[in-house]
């Protein structure tokens, strides 16, 4: 049985003995290209630097050299441009502040201010302001906000909608290529289309955008889920009609080649608690996301994939009523987030995406048995009557102990009844 074949019965929730594996197929379930470089020099791979394919985060590509290394089954596929706007093509070198010299893209043009911190300009365009800060002693950058007055009597919902647009030709063409790529795979796909991210806090601030209008301040637009739920309503309803006309143009192309699609990435939890209320979410949020989910399961095979950190035991029948299929990165430090009672209560209705190994403690900081203790223990509970895909908890972040990693890997051998590194 391939990694396709075993990814389709785990999302139907068959049981098939294994963990099906991902790493690095969703911009949520990836791993920091400098983690990537050392990854690679264990197991001895070609000496070759490592291209940054989601630059806000940092993240490697896990390539096919990399994927069979790391016992991987899924593979995914995201838009031609990055957070920044800048497309991935034209691929060049660059040394960063930690030492690491990576691939990026041609356009991928920076800055520096006079506190040593790497500046990046929407689209790559120096003449306009920078949209994100990578502070000289960070990994990954952290988006600079660029709210311009609010005058209420003046907010116009198309301002919030600028980057949210029907998909064009061009488009289409790039989606169509991206999918004949993998067509003949014989691992699992998951593809990001974009633009059904309802209020997702990272895309929020607009980096892609030279001068981003409407609500962009990331208070400010928590403020506004209170104080101005009229003008969220009219944008989540507009942006619900954009992505359901674009998702009916990709059915046309993708048709059954996808086997998952990544729907949101909004996070409604925080370490203790949720940034709402239930009955907030009910209200705002999940009567568009059912409309997508809707039309999704009505006229594709494709799952739902949702995105949330954090405490959302209390969200979850709710995810399930808004019609998702999956929940990641099942952040099982957080508070309510007991491992077997979500597989309890959820797991015949939800799959757990992630929730493999705590990324907060245990990766980064524990001991490799610590680790390898942790890993076997998440596969035993999640794994049986399937809807499990082994990820660790959000992304592997820099400076993660290459030995730790391995004892992760070699846990999941284990497990799956393979040979050990």
């Amino acid at each position: 049985m391939n990694s396709r074949e075993l990814f389709n019965l785990t999302l139907n929730h068959r049981d098939t003995g294994k963990a099906v594996i991902d790493f690095g197929a969703t911009p949520v379930t990836g791993i920091h290209v400098l983690v990537v470089e050392r990854l690679r020099k264990y197991f001895g791979l070609s000496d070759k630097p490592v291209k940054v394919v989601e630059p806000y985060q940092m993240l490697g590509e896990i390539d096919a050299e990399l994927q069979q290394a790391l016992g991987v089954d899924i593979i995914g596929l995201s838009a031609r441009c990055n957070m920044f706007g800048i497309p991935n093509e034209n691929w060049r070198e660059m040394k960063m502040h930690w030492g690491q010299v990576v691939l990026v893209p041609g356009s991928f043009n920076t800055t520096t201010d006079n506190e040593g911190n790497l500046l990046i300009h929407p689209e790559g365009d120096l003449s306009v302001p920078p949209s994100a800060r990578m502070p000289r002693t960070s990994y990954f950058f952290d988006a600079i906000i660029r709210q311009e007055p609010i005058d209420e009597e003046k907010l116009d919902v198309s301002q919030n909608l600028e980057e949210f647009g029907q998909v064009t030709d061009s488009d289409l063409l790039y989606w169509k290529n991206q999918l004949n790529s993998v067509k003949d795979t014989e691992k699992g796909v998951i593809v990001n289309f974009g633009g059904t991210g309802l209020g997702d806090i990272a895309l929020v601030p607009a980096m892609n955008l030279k001068h981003p209008k409407g609500i962009r301040d990331v208070a400010e637009w928590y403020m506004s889920t209170v104080m101005r739920t009229d003008y969220v309503h009219a944008i989540f309803e507009k942006q619900t009609e954009i992505a359901i006309h674009n998702l009916t143009r990709y059915k046309e192309i993708a048709g059954d080649l996808a086997q998952a699609i990544f729907i949101c990435g909004t996070d409604f939890g925080t370490q203790d608690s949720t940034f709402c209320s239930p009955e907030t979410f009910n209200e705002l949020y999940a009567p568009y996301y059912r409309k997508i989910n809707n039309w999704i399961h009505k006229n594709t095979r494709w799952s739902t994939f949702k995105h949330s950190c954090g405490a959302v035991e209390p969200f979850m029948e709710l995810f399930i009523d808004a019609g998702f299929d999956i929940i990641n990165p099942v952040q099982i430090n957080a508070t309510g987030m007991n491992p077997v009672k979500l597989k309890e209560k959820y797991g015949d209705r939800l799959v757990f995406w992630g929730g493999g190994v705590d990324t907060q403690k245990i990766l980064p900081f524990g001991t490799p048995a610590e680790v390898e203790d942790q890993v076997l223990r998440e596969c035993e509970i999640f794994t049986p009557g399937g809807g499990f895909v082994f990820n660790t908890v959000h992304n592997i972040q820099a400076n993660t102990p290459v030995e730790n990693l391995v004892a992760m890997i070699n846990a999941l051998r284990k497990f799956n009844g393979e040979k050990t590194i």
